[in-house]
């Protein structure tokens, strides 16, 4: 048996990010993400997010890959949204995410950022987050 433990901060906008996730409904969107992520044996610690993005961390099984991850909570995430009438607006993400690897010593760290965004976000924009999570994880934007 292979033992692999690998923590991974995940962040994904919605597309031109609309704010769709509005206060009504965005955590039975975060709540759905988590049981879907759990029944698709993906090892979710927590989701969160605020408007227009969604911060979660998970455990990578050594047979997973981030982006098949992403790809699984996203996809599923968006069509039962829109098959699920929960707005008028449509929910569809951004193809591109962030994702960093967290160190077992600062998974309570981040347990505890992704668990505030709301009170994280009453003084931080998302325009400011993104800035700060460009330059703390030296992250290249490439324009093309």
């Amino acid at each position: 048996m292979s033992y692999v433990k690998i923590w991974i901060h995940a962040v994904w906008t919605v597309k031109d990010r609309q704010l769709v996730l509005n206060q009504g409904i965005r955590q039975k969107v975060f709540e759905h993400i988590h049981q879907n992520a759990v029944a698709k044996e993906i090892m979710m610690e927590i989701v969160n997010g605020h408007h227009n993005h969604v911060h979660c961390l998970f455990r990578l099984k050594n047979n997973q890959t981030i982006e098949n991850v992403m790809q699984l909570i996203k996809g599923e995430s968006s069509y039962w949204f829109n098959k699920s009438e929960l707005s008028r607006l449509k929910l569809n993400w951004q193809k591109e995410y962030f994702a960093v690897s967290v160190s077992e010593s600062q998974v309570e760290k981040v347990k505890n950022y992704i668990a505030n965004q709301e009170e994280h976000h009453k003084t931080k924009s998302w325009d400011e987050e993104y800035d700060e999570f460009i330059s703390k994880y030296g992250f290249q934007i490439i324009k093309g």
